[in-house]
């Protein structure tokens, strides 16, 4: 017989051993050859008119993807050639040498890779498409997508798959060669240690592995607290810190706490286990030495890849509130400049609201308004120029509001400058207006947004009676750069684009001279604010989704192929329990269980690293932080949870076939 008629009759012959390995190849390939045609799609790159950074970031999220799938395309082939470690044996026993062997595997790896690169590509080109219309749509450019075969793409996709070929046999080389027979035979019986005896060592690393990982998100709370971390000034060696702890509580946890928590479940039931901790526990804390690498992996990617997901997410679902921050107002006039805005719209017909502000600036020192340790933090500060607006005008949006002489309101005192540095109401702070000292007494914080981020500079805006303003500009040495702003909302949101037209045939109305560096200033409307956010962060939100996506599925497949191992090496306990009386539904019920624990604890401390850390700085982000963290772990806990149905349906079909 021929080498390549016995290749083509292994793999015939293989073809359930193989149908998983080859999933995962196709499953690498499309990913891989979707994303970089997309990079390369002309459509795309005309609409995105992709600079410098945005090429920059493709060509990393690519590199990355390389890495997640060669990872993913080598634990499949390890996974796939311990299954076949007896048929390996088999061939040496009838006389085969191992270079003989070697070749025969080679070839079924060339065939196999040839096949998996040709439907994935295939499949790659179409998905494609899919992925750019996405992407548009998250940029919100309205753009028919067209189909573009790429050369680059193909030859990168090519020279990535053949070098992971080459590693592949290589490693099977190198296993053939190096292992022994006997142990070709045993290998898929030699997976897991078995835990004999749980020594007081292991109890108690398995209590530090949870204090590791109880402290290590405490330290994320205070990540950003400036007056309860001073232990670690430095804010990298706090984050290394919790890093370190985290990820070392992780694998202590599946080593040594899941085996304790299980032993302790076990020794509560004085010997009496019924079928249900035959299948779950006891499997769960014997084979826990051997998972306790691979599930500390797969949790910590996890992790990262809910936490990435989840702030970039903020990011873009932020985008709107950020844009408002910028400009609170649809549009805004500074300096009483290019008021025929106002005129146009009239005559246009397009109905609005209007608010006028006056505004005037003092120096203000925070440090006044913070206690303790934060106090000793910013004792050193010096004094920022702070905006001033009479309440007269604060009271068109907030007609309730009442202030006494002497008293004063912070407002939009919001997002990073709020979470880091916390101030109180209801003290006494001294303001300078030119020469002259002015005592006002702190009545309220507030976050309402009102002037042009231009006119605050991203602090603060002070809230004072009319006739304390009237003091305030009275004492002023010199007039400050915006005396007034006009601020203008549409009533019928469908105006926007007829009015954004208007407002940009206007720019040079406008436009204001800046005497510091004689330039001009053009103020931006909300809208134009806002998609240049969504097309800034839209890019990095469907970057990071994709490999976020690449990250769940590589990880969920391992899971499952993980757990079709185990289903296999467990078939003839099956049938010895078959065989003694018991049902499908008996057995079924313990590796619910089972299944509930490998596929659920990974994934729910995964999901609880994640949360611990988009919460120590999601505000460096964007201004919300529940809806987009919601989103991102429900989608991880679907698709999670339809990998371990599928894992469940593979058990169901072993046990039943198990007698």
């Amino acid at each position: 017989m021929t080498l390549s008629r016995l290749v083509f009759r292994s793999m015939r012959k293989n073809v359930k051993q193989y149908y998983l390995y080859f999933f995962a190849l196709i499953f690498s390939v499309t990913l891989c050859f979707s994303f970089t045609t997309l990079q390369y799609n002309p459509s795309v790159v005309e609409a995105l008119k992709l600079s410098g950074t945005a090429s920059a970031g493709f060509s990393a999220a690519s590199y990355i993807l390389y890495v997640i799938i060669t990872l993913f395309v080598l634990y499949a082939s390890q996974l796939f050639m311990k299954r076949r470690s007896k048929e390996i044996g088999l061939y040496q026993l009838i006389g085969m040498t191992k270079g003989l062997v070697v070749r025969l595997i080679a070839l079924e790896n060339i065939v196999l890779f040839i096949l998996a690169v040709g439907i994935g590509m295939i499949l790659g080109f179409l998905s494609s498409r899919l992925f750019a219309m996405v992407l548009m749509k998250m940029l919100e450019i309205d753009l028919v997508i067209r189909l573009s075969f790429s050369q680059e793409a193909f030859k990168q996709s090519v020279i990535i798959f053949a070098i992971l070929l080459v590693v592949i046999i290589l490693q099977l080389g190198w296993m053939v060669r190096r292992v022994s027979l006997l142990s070709l035979f045993s290998a898929t019986k030699q997976a897991d240690e078995r835990v004999k005896r749980f020594s007081i060592f292991q109890s108690v690393m398995g209590l530090v592995g949870l204090l590791l990982i109880a402290f290590g998100y405490y330290q994320s709370t205070e990540l950003f607290n400036v007056e309860k971390s001073s232990l670690f000034k430095s804010l990298f060696l706090h984050m290394i810190v919790i890093l370190g702890s985290t990820m070392l509580g992780t694998f202590l946890f599946f080593r040594y706490s899941v085996s304790l928590i299980m032993n302790m479940i076990r020794a509560k039931k004085s010997g009496h286990l019924k079928v249900t901790d035959v299948m779950a526990v006891t499997p769960i804390m014997h084979r826990m030495k051997g998972n306790s690498k691979s599930l500390t992996l797969i949790t910590l990617l996890t992790g990262l890849a809910v936490g990435i997901m989840s702030l970039s997410y903020i990011s873009y679902y932020s985008s709107g509130t950020s844009a408002r921050q910028v400009s609170p107002y649809d549009y805004i006039l500074l300096n009483n400049q290019g008021t025929e805005f106002i005129e146009e719209l009239q005559h246009a017909g397009i109905e609005f609201e209007q608010d006028t502000y006056q505004i005037s600036n003092v120096m203000l020192d925070i440090s006044e308004l913070v206690s303790g340790q934060l106090q000793e933090f910013t004792l050193n500060a010096a004094e920022s120029e702070t905006t001033v607006v009479p309440l007269s005008d604060f009271q068109q949006i907030e007609p309730n509001v009442k202030l006494e002489n002497g008293d004063a309101i912070i407002t939009s005192y919001v997002n990073v400058l709020a979470e880091v540095l916390p101030i109180q109401a209801g003290r006494d702070i001294i303001v300078n207006a030119g020469e002259t000292e002015v005592s006002l007494y702190i009545k309220d914080i507030r976050e309402d947004n009102l002037l042009s981020s231009r006119v605050a500079y991203g602090s603060p805006i002070l809230i004072v009676t009319d006739e304390m303003f009237e003091k305030i500009q009275l004492e002023k040495n010199e007039e400050p750069e915006f005396t007034s702003q006009i601020g203008i909302d549409l009533v019928d949101k469908q105006d926007t684009e007829k009015a954004e037209e208007i407002y940009k045939s206007l720019a040079d109305e406008r436009s204001i001279l800046m005497e510091e560096n004689d330039q001009s200033f053009i103020q931006r409307s909300y809208e134009e604010v806002r998609k240049a956010n969504i097309t800034s962060l839209g890019l990095t939100i469907f970057v990071t989704a994709f490999l976020g996506l690449a990250f769940l599925l590589t990880t969920g497949s391992i899971l499952y192929f993980k757990q079709m191992a185990e289903a296999e090496d467990e078939r003839e306990s099956y049938k010895i329990l078959r065989k003694i009386g018991f049902s499908t539904n008996d057995l079924m019920k313990g590796i619910y269980a089972k299944q509930a624990f490998n596929f659920g604890v990974p994934l729910a401390i995964g999901l609880l690293h994640s949360y611990f850390a988009v919460k120590s700085g999601w505000f460096l982000f964007g201004s919300e932080l529940a809806a987009p963290l919601v989103i991102t772990m429900t989608l991880y806990v679907i698709m999670y949870g339809v990998f371990a149905i599928l894992s469940i349906q593979y058990y169901k079909k072993v046990v039943r076939e198990s007698l």
